[in-house]
């Protein structure tokens, strides 16, 4: 395998290219790898009261909508976000899934899943109270990017 770095002073953005003869399970491994390292340095702002705040996306537990407003939740705080979820939908990386109208989950902070027989399906996150619902019509998508992430 040959590695090589290009510097483009022309270009908006960086950008990666990656030419293999076959896209197979080790180039899949590079691809998730250099997403992985992009996303994970991405930040959003967010708002309580008059501040903003500069938030890694790593920490945002789950955003919801309440009262037409969208809110961005925490391990110990809940923020103001100045999206609608349908464009959060477009703008998240790929750690992020909808799991009902009113719900986008990063799916890296999964701590356990409730699966009752006659309550709606809960996710629990590590190290605080809060849960958030999962409903039926988006917890097969949720089971298969659970299932690809491992």
């Amino acid at each position: 395998m040959k590695i090589k770095f290009e510097t483009d002073d022309s270009l908006d953005e960086d950008e990666i290219i990656v030419k293999c003869r076959s896209f197979d399970c080790h180039i899949q491994e590079l691809k998730a790898a250099i997403q992985e390292v992009y996303d994970s340095q991405s930040k959003i702002t967010l708002y309580k009261e008059s501040t903003a705040y500069y938030i890694p996306l790593e920490n945002v537990l789950f955003f919801e909508t309440e009262n037409s407003h969208v809110q961005a939740h925490t391990e110990k705080d809940i923020f103001q976000v100045k999206y609608r979820l349908y464009e959060l939908e477009e703008i998240l990386p790929g750690y992020f899934i909808r799991i009902s109208k009113s719900s986008i989950l990063n799916i890296r902070r999964i701590y356990g899943i409730d699966h009752s027989f006659h309550t709606p399906v809960t996710i629990h996150f590590q190290d605080t109270h809060k849960q958030v619902y999962v409903s039926r019509y988006y917890y097969k998508s949720l089971k298969e990017r659970i299932k690809e992430m491992r």
